[in-house]
C-alpha cells in the first residue's frame, strides 16, 4: 500500500511532526546481512498503480477493486511473455489482498492477515505457486504495526507463542502507528511482541513469497515522533525473515526519513524515498503529481544507494500511453531518471496493453544495463535549475551523462566536460536511440522539448582538468551580514562559511584566471534542504541557482555553476538575498575556460 491506500489523499497532505528516536532490538545471531541480497535493483511489476487509478474500466467494482487473483495472474502471464527476458521478475501484490471490496479487513485466528475469498479464491500460496511456475518471483504487502481489526479486544492468541495474546504485544494505551494510524504500535519491550512478527514472517514464507513491502514505516510516511518510529519493527522483521530460512527481499515504504538511513540500510534491501508517484486521478500518474518531485528529492539519497540496498523512486509507469497520462518526452525522462538513479525498475502499467513506445522504453537493453550494472548512481553536477545535467563516473572510465529540461517549454541543455573533470574531446553514445554521435569537443548540447531528456555514455579522449581551490573561510575573503566561519568536520579544511541568510554574503577575493571566459566553478557546500543562492562575479549581475539538498548538515556535496571571469584577479560572490542559502565549504576554479 502507498500513502493513499487507507485514506485516498496525497501523501504530502499529511502533517510532519518532530522526530525522536527509540531503541531497537539487539540483532539476533541468526540475522543475515542486508548485503546478502539486492546485489542490483530489482525489476518487476506492482499492482498499486492500477488499483489506485480512476482510469475508466480499471476499477469497475469500486475504488481499488482491480486487485484480484485473476488480474494478478493476467499480469503474471504478460510479464513472463513480454518482459521476463529483459530481467523483470517480481510480481508484487500490493495493499488489499486481505480486504473485501468495501476495504474491510479479514484476519485468521492468530491476528494475521487472511486473503479475501472473493479477491483471491485460491489463496495466497496458490497464487505464489502460479507466479513461480512462470519462472518469476512473488511479492506481497503488509503495513507496519498490529492492525486494529486484528486486536480482538486483546484476546487473540499469537501463533506458536503459548500464553501470548494481542494485549501482550502492544502498548497499554493502544497508541496507534504507521502512516495512516491504522494499527496499534507494537511494544518490543514485551517478550511476546517479536513472536507476532515471527508468525507473520512464517506465514508469508510458508506461502512461498520472495518479497515483502512493509508500508507506512516511520520516521517517514508523513509521520514522525516516538509513536511513529518503526525502526524496531523493521529490525524485528529483518530478524524474523532470516529465521524463516527463506530469502525474502524486504522493501520499506514510504518517504522514509533520511536521518535513519543507516537503520534502513542495516535492516532492509530497499526504501521508498518519496511520496506516491500515482496521481489518484483519471490516469496512472501525471507529471506534476508527482513524477517531477523526484528530481528534487533524489540527490540527498544518492550516496546511500548500493549493493544491498537501493533508493526506490516508486512505480515506473511509462508503458501505457494515454493511460499513463504523460507525453512521450515525459515518459522518457521518467525512465531516464529511474535508470540513472539505480532505482528498482518495476512498472505499474497494464502489461497486457503496452504500446510500442512504452515497450521500447521498458526493454531498452542499454538503459537496463546502466541500471543493473556496476556503475554508481548518477547525481546532479549542475544546480537544481530547470535545465539540469546528472552524471556518474563508471568503473571503466566512461561517464553516464543525462540532460534534462524540466521547464514547461523547449530549451537547450549543455553538458560541459569540465563538470566531469576533463577537457578536450570525448566520444558520445545515445543510449535510448542506440546511436554513436561521434566526437564532441569540450561539451555536448541538445535542444530538448518541455520535460525532455537525453541519455549518453561519454568516453573521454581529452586530458584531466586542473583547478585551483579557494577555501570559503580564508581570511582573504569578505563576509557580509550574518555570514560567519564555523567548524565543519566534513569540509576540506575543517571549516565552512554559514549563516548566509537575509542578506548574508560570502565574497571570494583575488580569484585569478589566465584569460577571460565562462568557467564552470565547482561549489562544495552543505545544505540539509534545497536552498538557493545568487552567484555573481566582479560586482556584475547575479544568477540565482537552487542547490540540491545534501540530506543533512554534516554532508558535503558539490555542483558546478557557470561564472564569467576576466583575465587576472576576480571576485566571486555568493549572496543569500532575502532567503536562506547553503553553507559554503570551498570553490574550485578551472585553470582554463
Amino acid at each position: 500500500m502507498r500513502s493513499s491506500s487507507y485514506f485516498p489523499m496525497p501523501a504530502r497532505a499529511l502533517l510532519v511532526l518532530a522526530l525522536t528516536a527509540v531503541a531497537v532490538p539487539t540483532a539476533h545471531a541468526a540475522d543475515t546481512p542486508a548485503t546478502a541480497q539486492a546485489a542490483k535493483p530489482y525489476m518487476g511489476w506492482s499492482s498499486w498503480s492500477m488499483q489506485s487509478s480512476k482510469y475508466p474500466g480499471l476499477n469497475p467494482d469500486g475504488d481499488y477493486s482491480y486487485l484480484t487473483e485473476a488480474n494478478v495472474l493476467k499480469q503474471t502471464d504478460a510479464l513472463a511473455a513480454k518482459l521476463k527476458k529483459y530481467g523483470y521478475e517480481y510480481v508484487n501484490i500490493d495493499a488489499g489482498w486481505w480486504m473485501d471490496k468495501t476495504w474491510k479487513s479479514g484476519f485468521d485466528q492468530y491476528g494475521r492477515q487472511k486473503p479475501d475469498p472473493v479477491r483471491f479464491p485460491s489463496g495466497m500460496k496458490a497464487v505464489a505457486d502460479r507466479i513461480h511456475a512462470k519462472g518469476l518471483k512473488a511479492g506481497i504487502y503488509l503495513p507496519a504495526g498490529l492492525e486494529k481489526g486484528a486486536y480482538g479486544d486483546g484476546r487473540t492468541p499469537i501463533w506458536n507463542a503459548d500464553g501470548c495474546t494481542t494485549a501482550d504485544i502492544v502498548y497499554d494505551d493502544l497508541r496507534t502507528t504507521n502512516g495512516w494510524d491504522s494499527a496499534y504500535k507494537l511494544d518490543f519491550a514485551k517478550p511476546c511482541t517479536s513472536k507476532y512478527i515471527d508468525s507473520q514472517a512464517e506465514l508469508i514464507a510458508g506461502w512461498g513469497y520472495d518479497f515483502l513491502k512493509l508500508d507506512g514505516v516511520g520516521p517517514g510516511s508523513g509521520k514522525s515522533g516516538d509513536q511513529y518510529d518503526n525502526v524496531a519493527d523493521v529490525a524485528a522483521w529483518h530478524r524474523a525473515i532470516a529465521e524463516t530460512g527463506r530469502p525474502i527481499h524486504l522493501e520499506l515504504s514510504w518517504s522514509l526519513d533520511i536521518g535513519h538511513a543507516a537503520d534502513w540500510k542495516k535492516y532492509s534491501q530497499g526504501r521508498r524515498i518519496d511520496t506516491d508517484v500515482e496521481c489518484y486521478c483519471n490516469t496512472l500518474v501525471s507529471w506534476e503529481n508527482s513524477v517531477d518531485d523526484r528530481w528534487d528529492d533524489t540527490p540527498a539519497w544518492t550516496r546511500h544507494a548500493g549493493p544491498g540496498g537501493w533508493n526506490d523512486l516508486d512505480s515506473l509507469d511509462v508503458g501505457n500511453g494515454e493511460m499513463d497520462g504523460l507525453t512521450k518526452a515525459e515518459r522518457q525522462s521518467y525512465a531516464t531518471l529511474w535508470a540513472i538513479a539505480k532505482s528498482p525498475l518495476y512498472t505499474g502499467d497494464d502489461l497486457t496493453r503496452l504500446d510500442s513506445y512504452g515497450l521500447s522504453l521498458l526493454t531498452n537493453r542499454e538503459v537496463i544495463a546502466l541500471n543493473q550494472g556496476p556503475n554508481p548512481p548518477a547525481h546532479p553536477v549542475t544546480p537544481s535549475d530547470p535545465q539540469q545535467v546528472w552524471a556518474s563516473k563508471n568503473p571503466d572510465g566512461t561517464y553516464t551523462v543525462a540532460l534534462f529540461n524540466l521547464a514547461d517549454k523547449p530549451a537547450s541543455v549543455t553538458a560541459d566536460w569540465s563538470t566531469l573533470g576533463f577537457t578536450g574531446k570525448a566520444a558520445v553514445r545515445d543510449l535510448w536511440n542506440h546511436e554513436n554521435l561521434g566526437t564532441h569537443r569540450n561539451k555536448v548540447s541538445q535542444a530538448l522539448p518541455a520535460h525532455g531528456s537525453r541519455l549518453f555514455t561519454v568516453t573521454p579522449r581529452g586530458t584531466a582538468l586542473a583547478s585551483t581551490g579557494y577555501e570559503a573561510e580564508s581570511p582573504a575573503n569578505t563576509l557580509t551580514g550574518n555570514a560567519s566561519v564555523a567548524d565543519c568536520s566534513a569540509c576540506s579544511d575543517g571549516k565552512k562559511v554559514g549563516n548566509l541568510y537575509l542578506g548574508g554574503k560570502l565574497t571570494f577575493n583575488d580569484v585569478v584566471v589566465a584569460k577571460s571566459g565562462t568557467y564552470q566553478i565547482k561549489v562544495s557546500y552543505i545544505s540539509g534542504d534545497a536552498r538557493s543562492v545568487d552567484v555573481s562575479a566582479n560586482g556584475g549581475g547575479a544568477t540565482r541557482h537552487k542547490l540540491p539538498a545534501t540530506g543533512d548538515w554534516g554532508t558535503v556535496s558539490s555542483v558546478y555553476v557557470p561564472v564569467t571571469l576576466k583575465a587576472g584577479s576576480n571576485t566571486i560572490t555568493f549572496d543569500s538575498g532575502n532567503d536562506y542559502a547553503p553553507d559554503i565549504d570551498r570553490i574550485d576554479v578551472p585553470q582554463s575556460s
